[in-house]
């Protein structure tokens, strides 16, 4: 079995595999360290749980997914999405209030895994994904604007206060400009250098040492915000009493974290060739934010472009991770001391590159012509996640999901007849608008036929006029395990119409459970067991006996 099967049977590396996984471990560690810094400072919390969060869940992850390359990290949209918690920053004791956060989204992440609900993702349309991502780009780069200009703008959200300061230039601090402009050109030119991966490291550190070099006292570091990064965490309690009003924004970083890992589940198969299991990475997820939590760190999920730099850099087994997490540990405890000397506007500048970088206008694009549907979903996801809070426009990204789906389900329903044309070949046509008299009707239905698609169904079958008489309606249902009860009423009505004016419904290739809720539902008494015919292995054999039966029982009549 291969080092991919799992995290308690893995063979050792070779040394040449070793070797890669030490340099991929090496780049992804030192970049993690102002990352990490930068993602705290985006989510509104100490910058060093952060930091902590980086260690601890690219450790966690490393030992509890099946996925090789998964670097389970502090992600933009889930440092978005913990800013707008407001019960963070009311808390009395919010390191606390951090901690119980983040062992809520593991509890809810852990409970996804458990149950294997890695296929529910599916019902959260691409639309909508797209529609938040994007947003949260453009609020990442909104949120930065005041750490990146030095003026602290007025308004109720991040676009009001964008405009604030847009209008008010005279009031930026020049000098912390030009700190976090300076970086983001240093890290663009230095991508292009042998330094590649860790130009942003390189970029952030001499940006801040210039700012100091030159004795610009007015550019903000995080020594300013009574950052001391004095050692590894220790572990912290929980606030109990806090826990009523984080269970929706928990709930919500762990959908996101989980739909952001499903997408590298996806897209980044094992050295073996197999794709990681969802659900498996699900309950890995939710190691790892349990394991922060207790060692007070942010909520983390999977990174997409941390687990690209892991596999980019050359990562040949899980290792590479274990050994990012050492090197952070090392980082912190060996260079602790001059991590407060970081330039807040320097990390503003790599939180906007990372911001502009998840905008995607071709994705945008690409939604926005597959059709008036979508675009519509598009535009109300995008609208929301930039107007109120992240947590809640996460929750109605879902609702969309689901009502698209739900609608897209319901105007589905097509009925077919079944017919044989002169050659004696099975074909289908549309069925008649009123029901002829004297006739056997073969309808075969297509699509869902849960309760929303309950009208369209009824609208499809054929009318029963005064001169429907003496005709026998057969509806095959092979292949449907279960009908609800608003379909069930459907067919009652059905069934009844066609009784008062002389003809029967007759229901073939029924299942067990489908016989039963025809039963309950007084169907079964209405047109008799004799017409209901139980489902055969034999393909077509059930529909050709009913056939026979409601042509001799036409006959009979006449």
């Amino acid at each position: 079995m291969s080092d991919e099967a799992g995290p308690r049977r893995r063979r050792r590396p070779d040394g040449e595999g070793l070797r890669r996984d030490a340099t991929a471990g090496l780049v992804l560690g030192v970049q993690s360290v102002p990352d990490g810094l930068a993602t705290g400072l985006l989510a509104g919390v100490n910058p060093l749980a952060g930091l902590y969060g980086y260690m601890v869940g690219t450790l966690g992850g490393a030992l509890a997914t099946s996925s090789t390359f998964m670097a389970v990290q502090g992600t933009g949209a889930m440092a978005m999405l913990i800013s707008d918690v407001d019960a963070l920053s009311r808390s009395a004791d919010p390191t606390r209030a951090l901690v119980t956060l983040s062992l809520l989204t593991g509890a809810a992440m852990l409970l996804a895994g458990i149950l294997r609900l890695g296929s529910m993702l599916r019902f959260v349309s691409n639309a909508v994904m797209v529609g938040f991502m994007n947003a949260v780009g453009v609020n990442i780069v909104l949120g930065q604007m005041a750490n990146l200009t030095g003026y602290t703008a007025e308004g109720s959200n991040r676009v009001v206060r964008a405009v604030d300061t847009l209008l008010h230039p005279g009031s930026l601090d020049v000098r912390t400009l030009v700190v976090g402009l300076a970086t983001i050109v240093l890290i663009l030119l230095l991508e292009r250098t042998p330094v590649r991966s860790l130009g942003l490291v390189v970029a952030v550190v001499l940006t801040s040492a210039l700012a100091q070099l030159l004795d610009w006292h007015q550019v903000a570091t995080l020594d300013d915000l009574g950052v001391a990064l004095d050692g590894l965490p220790t572990p912290e309690l929980p606030l109990l009493s806090a826990i009523p009003s984080l269970i929706i924004p928990a709930l919500s970083l762990a959908l996101v974290g989980l739909v952001q890992g499903a997408g590298i589940s996806a897209n980044f198969p094992n050295p073996d060739g197999s794709y990681p299991e969802a659900s498996r990475d699900f309950i890995g997820q939710g190691v790892a934010n349990v394991a922060s939590g207790v060692l007070r760190s942010m909520p983390v999920g999977g990174s997409v472009s941390a687990s690209a730099l892991n596999k980019r850099a050359g990562a040949r087994s899980r290792w590479s991770l274990v050994i990012a997490s050492v090197v952070m540990a090392v980082v912190i405890v060996a260079f602790g001391g001059i991590v407060g000397s970081l330039a807040m506007s320097a990390l503003a500048g790599l939180l906007i590159l990372i911001g502009l970088r998840t905008i995607k206008p071709g994705n945008l694009a690409s939604v926005w012509h597959t059709g008036p549907v979508q675009k519509a979903v598009l535009a109300v996801t995008f609208v929301l996640t930039m107007v109120i809070p992240l947590q809640y426009a996460v929750l109605a990204g879902v609702g969309l999901s689901v009502l698209l789906h739900v609608v897209r389900q319901s105007n589905q329903v097509t009925i077919r007849r079944r017919v044989r044309d002169a050659d004696d070949q099975l074909v289908e046509v549309d069925p008649p608008d009123e029901l002829p008299p004297g006739e056997v009707v073969v309808l075969q239905p297509y699509g869902s036929l849960f309760f929303a698609a309950a009208p369209m169904f009824q609208a499809a079958l054929p009318q029963v006029g005064p001169s429907s008489t003496g005709s026998v309606i057969i509806l095959r249902l092979r292949g449907r395990s279960d009908l609800g009860t608003t379909f069930m009423d459907v067919l009652r009505r059905y069934a009844q119409a066609l009784d008062e004016v002389g003809s029967r419904l007759v229901i073939v290739s029924a299942n067990e459970r489908i016989i039963e809720q025809l039963a309950i539902t007084g169907i079964t008494e209405l047109i008799g067991e004799d017409s209901i015919y139980p489902g055969d292995e034999r393909v077509g054999a059930t529909i050709a006996r009913a056939e026979h039966d409601a042509g001799q029982w036409i006959r009979q009549r006449r």
